[in-house]
């Protein structure tokens, strides 16, 4: 057997390596480098910042914890933005390079170029033809536009951009308070930026829970990250004042019916992401796809049946780990075999200052399904390790069935959405209890290690 995966971000190559080790010989297509824009643009480098921002907060926080870890308060805070930068590359290229070294394997063969699917079996790259039984789609996604006067201004800031700045802008408007913008928010205002974020939606992280994005609000407001929900952004223009390095741009909003405007050294333009479908070929193959991405079932099949698509392409779950294993579904239907995989429960994580994770359904979800809920808190304010961290502020909250009459158990966990230290690496233990329709008591039966973090879940 023989596969095309066209895209080598975290979908394509991972399933390249468990297409090879289970002996299917591989043809893998990519037209940068390889690991993807998650890689390259993306989870890593803003991951990277986020750590240097940490760092450079828990400096200026050491006279609280007894530590005097040099002369001065002054030079306790400051940012040595080129070291930033340098760390960043040297991460992503350790990193990169290590995926290049697993992909050098007998069975798989990596291509540099532009394909394009000719047909149902055969892809075209830069003028060479290559035939398979099966071919996948692991395209990702670009950065979406902003669709206003002035939104193609020459100078304003995708995520890809702002990662390759040289320098850390005396302010900041961030037009767009998802996961990308509220991360760079967090990580530049560290640094030094007066940070203002505005947001359409009525509140930030609009997919989130409620509670979870009105406490984080709060919060980072608390750190001076001025916010504005219901901000519908009219235009973008170049200011008339001179900030910074000389430039400056003036964002008009309305908000609550009234014009507004602010001006800033740079704009960032952070209002999603879009699959990368034009270009491909689909129609050549009988695939159906639009703007929103390409179409496909529960196996990742798409309308096609020797093409699969998988990750950001499809329009689904924008999260390389959800790529990776709707690759591993995509591959596992190819060869016939069934899993225990459940694509509908997926982990998401916010690396702002404190961290915000989610997994499962929301109240409002539940709600609009008819599931009858209710929803357990805990804080950490009450957790002695997070007490002895410094790091009290934010709390848990459970989303529980109640009842049998759904379709759930009693009392059966449908979602948990917390934001406070590490919730990222804690979503973890939630994720695995609602894989195995857990309990609510069952979770008050397991023994967790004192003082820890993972105590916060004793609701």
């Amino acid at each position: 057997m023989k596969i095309i995966i066209i895209g080598a971000g975290p979908g394509g190559y991972e399933t390249a390596l468990e297409a090879a080790k289970r002996g299917i010989e591989v043809v893998l297509v990519e037209k940068g480098n390889v690991g993807g824009t998650c890689l390259n643009e993306g989870c890593i480098p803003t991951k990277v910042m986020c750590r240097s921002a940490e760092v450079l907060e828990e400096m200026r926080s050491a006279s609280d914890f007894g530590v005097i870890a040099c002369s001065g308060t002054e030079e306790m805070s400051k940012i040595d933005f080129g070291k930033v930068r340098q760390r960043k590359s040297e991460v992503v290229e350790q990193l990169r390079s290590g995926v290049e070294t697993l992909l050098d394997y007998k069975l798989i063969t990596l291509l540099h170029g532009r394909a394009v699917i000719k047909d149902a079996h055969t892809v075209e790259v830069d003028g060479n033809e290559y035939v398979s039984d099966y071919i996948i789609v692991a395209t990702g996604s670009s950065s979406a536009s902003l669709n206003v006067q002035g939104g193609d201004l020459p100078g304003l800031l995708s995520s890809r951009e702002m990662l390759d700045i040289d320098h850390v802008p005396s302010s900041l408007c961030v037009i767009g308070a998802g996961v990308i913008g509220l991360e760079f928010a967090s990580v530049f205002s560290s640094f030094g930026s007066r940070v203002t974020v505005l947001e359409y939606c009525g509140q930030i992280l609009p997919r989130f829970d409620s509670d979870l994005a009105k406490r984080l609000k709060q919060s980072l407001s608390k750190r001076g990250i001025e916010i504005v929900t219901s901000a519908a952004v009219q235009s973008v223009s170049v200011g008339d004042e001179a900030y910074g390095r000389g430039q400056s741009y003036r964002v008009e909003y309305e908000f609550k019916g009234k014009k507004e405007e602010l001006v800033a050294e740079r704009v960032l333009v952070a209002v999603g992401r879009r699959p990368v479908v034009d270009g491909l070929g689909l129609e050549n193959a009988g695939v159906e796809y639009s703007p929103k991405g390409i179409a496909v079932d529960d196996n990742m099949q798409t309308t096609c049946t020797s093409i699969y698509a998988i990750g950001d392409v499809t329009g689904k779950m924008m999260l390389a780990h959800a790529a990776v294993y709707q690759g591993l579904r995509a591959l596992n239907h190819i060869c016939g075999q069934s899993d225990g995989i459940d694509l509908s429960i997926v982990p998401s994580a916010v690396f702002t200052m404190p961290e915000a994770a989610s997994v499962g359904m929301t109240e409002e979800e539940c709600k609009g399904k008819g599931i009858a809920c209710k929803a357990v808190k805990s804080f950490f304010r009450a957790n002695g390790k997070a007490v002895a961290l410094g790091q009290t502020d934010g709390f848990v909250k459970i989303v529980v069935s109640d009842g049998d009459g759904t379709g759930y158990k009693d009392g059966q966990i449908l979602g948990c959405h917390m934001f406070g230290p590490h919730a990222a690496d804690l979503i973890a233990e939630m994720t695995v209890l609602i894989c195995r329709k857990s309990t609510i008591e069952d979770l008050s039966s397991i023994i967790h290690a004192h003082p820890t973090l993972s105590e916060v879940f004793r609701v």
